[in-house]
């Protein structure tokens, strides 16, 4: 049964913005909201459908990365985007768009206020407190969809050993507990308002993600054997390098980062 809070919360949206249709699908513990998340965007699910759980024991980001998901300390969930997107480029741009909607919904719920790393982290200082992961299906066709998973550390937990020491929380930054169902809330409207604004304003998607990443510029990273230094995203949202004298595109990869 969905905790209560997230009930509240849901339910205090439908009232106050009805125009924002969600359908929220909770589970106790699944291997990965991304993975049931899909399947019903298959089967033709809505925009606005949610997967949300408790507990992951196979959760992933980026690259197929594990990402910890101890139950009861953090929000996993997979939104069902069915975007009206204006082209391939706005489309590119829709990661950063979900970047900058947790971002705001954080804010919103709790004050706290996390910078963005590219391609899509919440960082606080060198720690990570979140992360998103946009996985496109049937793009190009009458059935594109995109699911946009969310990994949200809400509680300090016991990671693993790798990962205690480059995580964080919205708890243990705080210093106080924070309402999981108005943090949901905030998250999710926020995510259904900047998708809805992105075909017709891309460059405010850009504009709110470049203020919220101070690492794009300015940053040495590593990749694949090459050193460079940050020099921003160009409008497409990939991330520009500098290295040996030029400027190069970034559109997937791994980085390390220097920070």
């Amino acid at each position: 049964m969905i905790p209560a809070e997230l009930v509240a919360a849901v339910a205090a949206l439908s009232e106050r913005r009805p125009d924002a249709r969600f359908d929220v699908r909770w589970h106790a513990s699944v291997t990965s909201t991304m993975d049931l998340a899909s399947a019903l965007a298959h089967e033709g699910a809505a925009h606005g459908v949610v997967v949300v759980a408790d507990e992951q024991t196979l959760g992933r980001g980026r690259r197929r990365a594990v990402w910890a998901s101890p139950p009861g300390a953090g929000l996993y969930f997979s939104f069902v985007a069915r975007p009206h997107l204006g082209g391939p480029s706005t489309l590119s741009l829709l990661t950063l768009a979900a970047g900058v909607a947790v971002r705001d919904g954080v804010t919103t719920a709790t004050g706290l206020s996390p910078d963005l790393k590219w391609p899509n982290d919440l960082i606080v200082g060198k720690r990570k407190l979140a992360g998103i992961l946009a996985e496109g299906l049937a793009i190009g066709t009458p059935d594109q969809a995109v699911i946009i998973g969310v990994g949200l550390n809400l509680q300090p937990a016991a990671y693993p050993p790798d990962v205690s020491a480059r995580a964080t929380s919205i708890e243990g930054e705080l210093g106080r507990q924070v309402d999981r169902g108005e943090l949901f809330g905030a998250v999710l409207i926020s995510l259904w308002d900047r998708l809805a604004l992105l075909p017709q304003s891309p460059d405010d998607i850009l504009q709110a993600w470049r203020r919220a990443s101070p690492s794009a510029i300015g940053t040495r990273v590593e990749w694949d054997g090459r050193h460079g230094v940050t020099a921003g995203v160009d409008e497409s949202g990939a991330l520009l390098v500098t290295a040996a004298g030029r400027t190069e595109r970034i559109i997937a990869g791994e980085l390390r980062w220097m920070l």
